[in-house]
């Protein structure tokens, strides 16, 4: 994986885990929209970095002085301390609940059977088919 579809892909990441946690969707809708901006860019967002710095990455269409600053924490540490704090926080069920038709119940089974509890693992689940085996889930639900 490349450094723009990861970088593209923690910046999701943590658009859900903030939606689900009620975040203002402005924010929300900020670091999808600046993720979709990474992920098609065509120099690499290292080598922007690389040769400007964080004015470099304030500098592209939909990144703000914010989300400059996370992805330079990203390309310089590996790791962002936002997306760990926002997992840390997250509660799972709310997290599943997020999802459309499931509600507390639901994301529970769910919870408890597959030790699911982001949206991304519940995916992974229903595409190698663990998911129809949560008690009241078939299928055509899966």
């Amino acid at each position: 994986m490349n450094d723009n579809q990861r970088v593209s892909e923690l910046l999701r990441t943590a658009a859900g885990r903030l939606e689900a946690q009620g975040a203002n969707p402005f924010r929300v809708n900020a670091y999808r929209r600046a993720a979709g901006n990474i992920a098609g860019l065509a120099p690499g967002v290292r080598e922007i970095f690389d040769r400007d710095g964080v004015a470099g990455l304030d500098a592209l269409p939909g990144i703000g002085p914010g989300i400059a600053a996370a992805i330079a924490e990203i390309l310089v540490t590996d790791r962002w301390t936002l997306l760990e704090r926002l997992r840390g926080s997250a509660d799972p069920m709310a997290s599943l609940q997020a999802v459309a038709g499931f509600g507390p119940e639901l994301a529970k089974k769910i919870h408890d059977t597959l030790h699911v509890d982001t949206p991304e693992a519940l995916e992974d689940a229903c595409r190698d088919g663990r998911l129809s085996s949560v008690p009241g889930i078939g299928a055509r639900r899966a």
